[in-house]
Order: C-alpha cells, then structure tokens, then sequence
C-alpha cells in the first residue's frame, strides 16, 4: 500500500514526492509543512532571481525549529537529476583543495524538492558560478556588495536603521547609488548594493570593511567594525566579511529557523528612516507579512536581483 503521509505532484513538468505536510515546522505558531512549500511557491518568482546561478547552502530543521539542525552544501543523495548543480573547489570554510557540489535552484519544482527536506534556509555567496570546466564550475566576480549590521543586544533595528542609513551614504561616496535594505528575518539587517563585476570579492570586502571603520570613528557610541564580541554589546556590529568569497548571507525572501516563521525581508527606505526615529516602528517580518507585500508592493529586491 502506498504511504498515506506522502504525495506524488506535478510542479512545473516535474513529479516529485512531498511528504507529511502536516508535520509542523514552527512549534509556537504550529506552522507546517504543507505552509512551507506554499510560501517557497508563492514566493518563487521573487527569490529564485535572488538565488540564479548561486550555490546554495541549506540549513535544514528535519524536526521542525524545536529541534536540532545542521548546514548542508553537498547536494545529498537521491536529488533527482533535473536539478542543476555546480561542484566548487577551494571555497568550503575549511578552504584548501575541498570539493563540494551545490545544488542551483532554478525553477519552483527546485524549491519544493528542498522544503519538502525541511530546507528552511537558503544561504547564498555575492557571487555566482561561470562556466564549467573540466567538472567544475568557477567563482565569477561578486555581482553585489553586502553590509551586515548585526547588532548586539540591548541594541536592535532601530539602532540598525540608524546605522543604515549612514551606510546608505558611505555607499553613494563609492559610487554606488541602488542600496536595498533587507530585515534578516533573525535580530538585524543587510544592506545589498549592485556591482558591476569589475571588482573582485576581496576588493569588495576592502570597501565593506573601509566604510566600516569610517563610521566607528565617526559613531564610536553606535557602531563597531571589529569582530571581538566583547565590543559589541549595545552597538551595531558592520559585518564586512560577508563579503569574503568563501562565505554566505541569507538569501532574501528565505524562511528563518525561528521560532516564528520569519523571513529575510526587503523594505523601503521610507521604513527604515521611520524606524531610526522611532524604536517601535520596526520589526522583522514573517512568510504571511512578506507575501502580503509582494502582492501591494512587488519584489522591492529586484533592483539588485534583476542587476
């Protein structure tokens, strides 16, 4: 007899098996699996520009957000063939001559296969891959710039909001105009400029870290640019090594492993100025908030996804 848990769909061409959609993922909001897949669908034609051509690492909740978690790069057994993939050498955490292949998630057929693993997050690099050679796909150039403002407690969006827009102006100095700010869906925010491929990743880390120390002599009270957590309480952390070829940043539109279902979240600037003068204007966002807002707003992402 079949297994009554599992389902066999049709998603664009594609059938593939999804299983215990009613198994929830997010205890305190009792959210399940079957409103996972739904978001990653409904919110697919936003986040899939956001993660082309990106290897993407996953963090994957099999238990739901109550429970134990881990990272994930290699694409694991038994994904089916339709899904793209690209094998990367030298670009793990521990460097050297490690070899990992990703999967690329091109289409929402993708996206499925991956919730259905309880895949709540997707991690990608500022770069994408180029052409493969010999069995493996290299590194381009990074294609936008990110600022991480992480703040330490008791600071929160707010403080993060008020560093942001200091940012926003370091970044037009630099020539670079298009600035999105993303809610990280966890406790603080990115930043997310275009690049125009000329600049490699650690050029790009250079000008991330140069804003970074500017703005803690010039805000030494708010904002701090070294990585020693005993500086940070209170203050906004400007996390310039997101940049750095080897790391990852959460994709936005992707789902948090909380213990809400939130999500990394484009806003407007208009949101983010309200939310440095007043502390209670700002909050992150969760999947139902998000997909409310591409339905009024569109993808606000996409000056930098479509750059």
């Amino acid at each position: 007899m079949p297994d009554q848990d599992q389902l066999l769909v049709e998603v664009d061409g594609q059938r593939l098996r999804v299983s215990n959609l009613d198994k929830v993922l997010y205890p305190q909001t009792e959210t399940t699996k079957g409103e996972v897949l739904n978001y990653y669908a409904r919110v697919a034609a936003a986040l899939l520009p956001v993660l082309a051509d990106r290897p993407v690492t996953r963090v994957r909740w099999p238990h739901g957000t109550g429970d134990m978690s881990f990272f994930e790069k290699n694409i694991p057994g038994g994904t089916p063939r339709w899904i793209e993939r690209a094998t990367i050498v030298g670009h793990g955490s521990r460097g050297g001559g490690e070899k990992v292949t990703y999967p690329l998630l091109r289409g929402v057929a993708d996206l499925t296969y991956f919730a259905n693993l309880a895949s709540l997050e997707l991690h990608v690099p500022q770069w994408r891959v180029g052409e493969e050679e010999d069995g493996r796909s290299e590194p381009q150039h990074p294609d936008r710039l990110v600022v991480d403002l992480d703040p330490g407690a008791p600071a929160g969006l707010h403080e993060c909001a008020r560093v942001a827009l200091l940012v926003r102006e370091e970044l037009a100095r630099e020539g670079l105009e298009t600035v999105v700010p993303v809610t990280s869906g966890s406790k603080g925010m990115q930043l997310y400029a275009p690049l125009d491929g000329s600049r490699s990743s650690d050029d790009a880390r250079e000008l991330a870290r140069g804003i970074a120390e500017r703005l803690q002599k010039a805000e030494p009270k708010l904002v701090v640019w070294r990585m020693t957590k005993s500086l940070r309480p209170g203050k906004v952390f400007l996390d310039w090594s997101q940049n750095v070829a080897a790391k990852t940043t959460i994709a936005p539109y992707s789902l948090r492993g909380k213990d809400r279902p939130t999500a990394a979240a484009p806003r407007t600037w208009d949101e983010v100025e309200t939310g440095a003068d007043d502390p209670e204007s700002l909050r992150q966002l969760d999947l139902d908030d998000v997909l409310e807002r591409l339905a009024h707003q569109g993808d606000l992402f996409a000056p930098i996804s479509a750059a």
